[in-house]
């Protein structure tokens, strides 16, 4: 039977993110992971490292942190994770939107955010695929964009070189605990004598949780992303959609037509191939990573309205990822003081690439020093913020009861 100081749960771009940082401050780490590094939520998604879809807040402050530690992580990984910062927008359509955005820029620069509103004109200039109806934008120097699964095969790969034990194609099938204290994972490949495990499972992660009798208050909420074809370059950065934003925080506000039902808001950005990433969707559909030709219809109709030009780009294929989404829509971070040696970093719903160079410094540091010298309010994201009738009357909404992996 192996022994370790930490065993990290799930190989995605957080749990790399954990066990890279960990592993670098010299302490002894074995990453277990079901399938292949980065199979899940991490590669499926896109692109965007974008500030300006956080909400002001904690939510922000913690993005602001992640994307100070990026330009260090391209030079430390072996791996090219093509970071780049080539500013990021959010299309707005309408006056009402308008209004709205300039409360969200307004409270976005008061926390350190470099965002201004641009009129139609500029933002066409910044943008000319951009069709002539619009009534402005937002535009934000600081937003940038990583290859996600590059970013967590850096991590993977740095943990490794750092002395991590890697343990892939493992499925976890028990937690012991003696005295209420965490002291051995079990898996299909053999136990492994631990002190300490780090739940960074994502969707998957009420799975762990409940092994040790814990409720933990993440769902799956599907993306449907569409893939176009190489082209010569046409967008320019990240752009989003004022929509995109309200889907995301209030979703309530788009009303009850299809597109409403499906959570579409328009993201859009090239990678250095040149194929167009079209996405997106906000759905709770349990597990299913299923493409449907219903959201991808609406996701493409709004897109074209945005850039006319995709009406003669060929699609050349679609997918799905599930975003880890919580009742707040922040993550579960840190310690959980019911099992002592058990720890959380899950429920970053589409914020996991942005986060995940956080994430990995606030576990190690809580870890290791029992707290960080981040100006992070840990509480606010700890699992126990979460009262049990308020997890029962979150699940019920969503119909999560019986969903199945």
């Amino acid at each position: 039977m192996q022994s370790t100081d930490v065993v990290v749960i799930g190989g995605g771009v957080i749990g790399c993110s954990v066990a890279y940082h960990l592993a670098r401050r010299g302490v002894s780490v074995t990453l277990v992971e079901k399938s292949d590094i980065a199979s899940g939520t991490s590669g499926a998604c896109d692109k965007a490292v974008l500030l300006q879809s956080k909400n002001p807040g904690l939510h922000l402050k913690m993005a602001l942190e992640s994307v100070k530690l990026f330009p260090g992580l391209q030079e430390e990984l072996d791996v090219d994770i093509e970071f780049k910062k080539d500013g990021g927008m959010i299309v707005i359509y309408t006056e009402e939107q308008w209004k709205i955005m300039e409360q969200f820029v307004e409270r976005q620069n008061k926390l350190g955010l470099a965002v201004q509103l641009l009129g139609k004109d500029e933002a066409r200039r910044r943008q000319p695929a951009f069709a002539e109806n619009i009534v402005g934008s937002t535009y934000s120097p600081m937003d940038g964009e990583v290859n996600p699964i590059y970013l967590a095969l850096g991590f993977f790969r740095g943990a490794k070189k750092y002395g991590a034990k890697t343990m892939l194609g493992t499925e976890v099938r028990g937690i012991k605990l003696e005295k209420g204290r965490v002291c051995s994972v079990i898996t299909d490949r053999g136990n492994i004598n631990t002190n300490n495990v780090v739940n960074a499972c994502g969707v998957y992660a009420p799975f762990i949780g409940a092994m040790v009798g814990l409720d933990i208050p993440i769902i799956p909420r599907r993306g449907q992303i569409i893939v176009t074809e190489p082209v010569a370059p046409l967008i320019h950065g990240d752009v989003n959609c004022a929509r995109y934003i309200t889907a995301k925080f209030r979703p309530e506000l788009l009303g009850n037509d299809e597109s409403a039902r499906l959570g579409v808001g328009l993201s859009l950005g090239q990678t250095e191939n040149g194929n167009l990433l079209i996405g997106g969707t906000r759905e709770f559909v349990g597990y299913s990573k299923s493409t449907t030709h219903r959201a991808l219809r609406a996701v493409l109709k709004h897109a074209v309205k945005l850039v006319p030009a995709l009406k003669g780009i060929n699609v050349i294929r679609s997918f799905a990822g599930l975003r880890p989404y919580t009742p707040d829509g922040l993550p579960i971070l840190g310690r959980v003081t019911r099992i002592k040696g058990f720890y959380m970093a899950a429920g970053h719903e589409g914020d996991g690439i942005a986060l995940s160079a956080i994430t990995g410094k606030l576990l190690c540091d809580v870890i290791t020093y029992g707290t960080t010298s981040l100006d992070i309010d840990m509480n606010k994201l700890s699992l126990e913020r979460f009262k049990e009738e308020d997890i029962d009357v979150f699940r019920k909404s969503h119909n999560c009861y019986g969903d199945a992996v």
